[in-house]
């Protein structure tokens, strides 16, 4: 009987305990700083560190890793410049680098310039964007380097894909829109 009595208590007094504790939170909290997270803004000064430290900004003409600058302005001037530059990847892997740009202009071009370059892509064909023109047009007169300024900086209403394609690939996307231009224009 006394041991019956002592599985009772034991019950009772665990069920006294979770009933009173809040499930959706501890009820205390020994290290709050180890979960809790403090937000610092990079470059502010912080109580912590020793007065006049604080993370540094870049060095100046530093570019970061993975980064190459583009020589050419945003302008017709730069576009002009652009035009006659050549692409600069190798030559000797040109089946491979068509096959990479192929990639990459079905995933971020054909939904607007269509599979074959003519402008027919699928935004074009439900008149969600208007106005994109065909390779195979002779007002264009587009080159690798042009295409190349098109995609780092944009042109009328097509934006930059500067930050979704790197130095390479961007060539690469060039490389194969003037094979669409020269099927188009067989």
């Amino acid at each position: 009987m006394k041991r019956f009595i002592e599985i009772v208590m034991v019950l009772l007094v665990i069920g006294l305990v979770s009933g009173c504790a809040d499930t959706n939170a501890p009820n205390y909290q020994y290290m709050p700083n180890m979960y809790e997270p403090v937000g610092y803004e990079t470059y502010q000064q912080v109580d912590f560190l020793p007065s006049g430290t604080e993370a540094m900004t870049p060095p100046e003409n530093t570019i970061h890793r993975g980064w190459l600058p583009y020589e050419f302005a945003n302008d017709m001037e730069g576009k002009e410049m652009a035009r006659l530059q050549e692409s600069p990847l190798d030559s000797l892997q040109m089946e491979a680098n068509l096959a990479k740009g192929k990639e990459l202009y079905d995933i971020y071009c054909a939904i607007c310039h269509g599979n074959q370059g003519k402008g027919q892509g699928t935004l074009v064909k439900r008149e969600k964007i208007l106005g994109v023109p065909s390779y195979a047009d002779a007002a264009r007169n587009i080159t690798e380097g042009s295409t190349y300024h098109v995609i780092y900086y944009g042109l009328n209403s097509m934006g930059s894909y500067a930050g979704q394609l790197n130095f390479e690939e961007r060539w690469q996307v060039s490389e194969y829109v003037m094979q669409l231009k020269q099927d188009l224009i067989k």
